[in-house]
């Protein structure tokens, strides 16, 4: 089909070209062979009288023609996406619906872990993509890459509609024979013990804990910095270190490894994890969907 001479399908293609700046990653996406996507590439250069992809050293760059047409095909592919490919009846029975879903590692065990079993269940042929919360800025649904954002409250756009999903609280974590911590943490052991702490994304961004934390032991002595809260436990065993982690993903560790769990020696805001998604699929079948079905888990009380 074409549109004031524009062949459509082209769309996708320059999508992919735009994403990956890589033909060959491009040729991957798109399920085609790399010939085949150098082809497409040349028809998009001609029709738009531009290079788009230009190569500088060993890498492509966008021109600033293709950096202006980024934001806006991801719109109009994610309104085709919501309003038309997707309209009609949902079916989570015989659906094979593909969900892009960035969240943090430790959303992932404690929540993302008991929701697609459940999911499972209801939808067997749903599949999931889920990615790292390496890039923090707020603006990153907008680039149309991603179905759902799972992180804290703070962290979310207010361009885009949010939904609450689970409070948690905070913890001290400490080896079950650690020689300096009794039945309390308190403020001297803390301080003087080494501590484990996470800083997210390719800015290494503060996480949650470590923002208020700092406000009261910003001086502390921190060992062992880490992208994912997930490493925790594993490095605090055989040491006499510390670490302030949630207690959802605390308690789920210390059933397998020897963990001792603390209340923290100053209180730290409880954690809200909201589930966020691009405005434009507010109204899309499977995404209310997949929305209840966050609910539900959640109401159940399901633990990782």
């Amino acid at each position: 089909m074409r549109f004031h001479h524009l062949d459509l399908n082209l769309l996708v293609a320059l999508d992919a070209m735009l994403t990956e700046k890589n033909v060959t990653r491009a040729a991957e996406k798109l399920n085609v062979s790399q010939s085949a996507a150098s082809g497409l590439l040349a028809r998009l250069r001609n029709y738009f009288d531009d290079d788009l992809l230009v190569q500088t050293g060993r890498k492509m760059r966008l021109t600033p023609m293709a950096h202006s047409l980024e934001i806006p095909l991801k719109r109009i592919l994610l309104d085709i996406q919501s309003n038309i490919v997707n309209v009609g009846e949902f079916e989570p029975a015989t659906s094979t619906r593909h969900f892009r879903i960035m969240a943090s590692d430790f959303a992932v065990s404690a929540f993302i872990g008991p929701l697609l079993r459940k999911v499972q269940m209801l939808a067997p042929n749903m599949t999931f993509d889920l990615l790292p919360a390496i890039k923090l800025h707020k603006d990153v649904l907008s680039q149309g890459d991603l179905d759902f954002l799972i992180q804290p409250d703070m962290f979310m756009s207010s361009h885009h509609p949010r939904q609450w999903l689970f409070n948690d609280t905070y913890c001290c974590v400490v080896d079950q024979g650690n020689p300096y911590v009794k039945d309390r943490m308190d403020m001297d052991v803390f301080m003087a013990l080494g501590h484990l702490a996470v800083n997210f994304g390719e800015e290494r961004a503060l996480s949650f804990d470590e923002t208020f934390i700092q406000q009261f032991a910003h001086n502390r002595r921190i060992d062992v910095s880490v992208s994912h809260f997930n490493a925790l436990p594993h490095l605090l065993v055989g040491t006499n270190r510390v670490a302030v982690m949630p207690r959802r993903l605390a308690s789920l560790y210390a059933q397998t490894l020897p963990l001792k769990i603390l209340e923290t020696p100053k209180e730290i805001p409880t954690l809200s994890e909201y589930i966020q998604w691009n405005h434009i699929l507010e109204a899309d079948p499977a995404h209310n969907w997949f929305r209840r079905i966050c609910m539900s888990v959640e109401e159940a009380g399901c633990e990782a």
